[in-house]
């Protein structure tokens, strides 16, 4: 009787890919592509390194931020004792910075990720029910998106008063219609292929096909959306503060110190407002940059390259 030969000798069985693939940790094969993308790393690095700081503001920031000296008004950068220089009333400007982030990224992140859920469940059932159901959540939303950014803030402003609450309640009602809008599109193209009429043929029942097969498929392009939008939600939280809507004084917002440094922009002190405007702008732009990351590595054609 002749000896049975492996096909495969035991070097091309450890080098072939489906072995290589169970061994290799998926976190650390999704870092390998994600830190290829050098402007997603310096974003998530931006964005940690924020987080880390408001965080950490009791401990870290120099002085207090509300707490004013007249005597030294609108001190420049480089100050002794006042790195950032000091604003209109006295205050520093280094520790409003790191006191505001708290209150700009908490504005930012959270209606982002309150509406995350929400918008995923519209969108699976205006996307895979569809009929009469899909069409009462798509007008309401289509209700929301006709409404300026700044006019639906204001007449939120005019229920609730001005205050943190209604910058999170306005990012809450302008981001949901486009977050729905994403999943929607996404479960409507998930739902006419064939693994979806393979689960049918299995006996899956529709609210299994729609949370075991078509959310896992839907749920990676609305992270990457939402990550993208969280810069822009911070952009508006600032714009609202700036406009009077949002922030009140004396709690430190880089929008609403941005807003008080307009008023001395002529009196000599251009960096009270320029300085927590180019926060906004490079944290904004970090989030943006993070999102493209992960889009590039959620998509499979760009992992393979």
């Amino acid at each position: 009787m002749e000896k049975f030969e492996p096909v495969l000798e035991t070097k091309q069985v450890l080098q072939h890919p489906l072995v290589f693939d169970r061994k290799e940790n998926k976190l650390k094969k999704l870092w390998n592509v994600f830190k290829k993308d050098k402007l997603a790393v310096m974003g998530l690095f931006i964005i940690l390194v924020a987080a880390a700081v408001s965080l950490l503001a009791p401990i870290i920031a120099p002085y207090d931020p509300n707490i004013s000296n007249g005597s030294k008004r609108l001190l420049g950068i480089g100050t002794a004792g006042h790195i950032l220089g000091v604003d209109e009333q006295g205050r520093d400007i280094l520790s409003r910075l790191i006191w505001g982030g708290r209150t700009s990224l908490l504005t930012a992140v959270v209606p982002i990720t309150c509406m995350f859920s929400l918008s995923l469940i519209l969108g699976l059932l205006a996307g895979y029910w569809g009929g009469k159901t899909g069409e009462v959540i798509m007008r309401l939303l289509d209700v929301l998106f006709s409404f300026p950014t700044v006019l639906l803030a204001i007449v939120v402003s005019a229920i609730m008063g001005a205050g943190v609450l209604t910058i999170m309640v306005s990012c809450c009602l302008t981001m949901l219609p486009y977050m729905t809008r994403v999943v929607y599109t996404s479960t409507v193209t998930e739902k006419t292929k064939e693994y979806i009429e393979a689960a049918k043929i299995l006996g899956a029942n529709k609210l299994q096909i729609a949370f075991k097969e078509i959310l896992p498929n839907v749920v990676s392009d609305l992270i990457v959306y939402s990550t993208s939008l969280i810069g822009v939600a911070m952009v508006l939280g600032a714009g609202l503060s700036f406009l009077g809507l949002g922030v009140q004084p004396p709690t430190a917002d880089w929008g609403k110190m941005t807003s008080d440094g307009m008023k001395v922009l002529t009196l000599g002190a251009p960096h009270v407002a320029t300085i927590p405007g180019l926060i906004i702008l490079i944290v904004a732009t970090a989030f943006n940059w993070l999102g493209d990351g992960l889009r590039d590595l959620f998509d499979p054609h760009k992992r393979t390259q």
